[in-house]
């Protein structure tokens, strides 16, 4: 399945990728010029004849109880800002708070703090 057009190499696309890691099943989207190699299942490297480094780990903002669905990846592709809701446990409560994602070549998204 294609997401979208790769903002970071001319001739990309966007795609979706099956990965285990750890022995759970997750979804990586990755550009198709970017190809991965691993050893152990959990490091993954770029090989040799990859011209493209494009990826965001489905699972990239599970510490804050979120993973990215397809949609929100096609969304972050077009606007390169998006409105997520995110969760924090503190005193053992749960509160949602909203804050923007946006694209980072070295960890996929990073979330904007302000």
């Amino acid at each position: 399945m294609i997401l979208g057009k790769c903002p970071y190499c001319d001739d990309g696309s966007i795609e979706v990728r099956d990965k285990e890691v750890s022995g759970k099943k997750v979804k990586l989207y990755a550009c198709t010029n970017a190809h991965w190699k691993t050893e152990d299942g959990e490091v993954f490297e770029l090989r040799d004849d990859a011209t493209c480094e494009f990826r965001i780990w489905q699972n990239a903002l599970a510490k804050y109880g979120k993973w990215l669905t397809y949609k929100e990846v096609r969304s972050l592709l077009e606007k390169e800002t998006l409105d997520v809701e995110l969760l924090s446990k503190k005193h053992g409560k749960k509160i949602y708070y909203n804050k923007h994602i946006i694209l980072n070549p070295e960890y996929g998204v990073s979330v904007l703090w302000e």
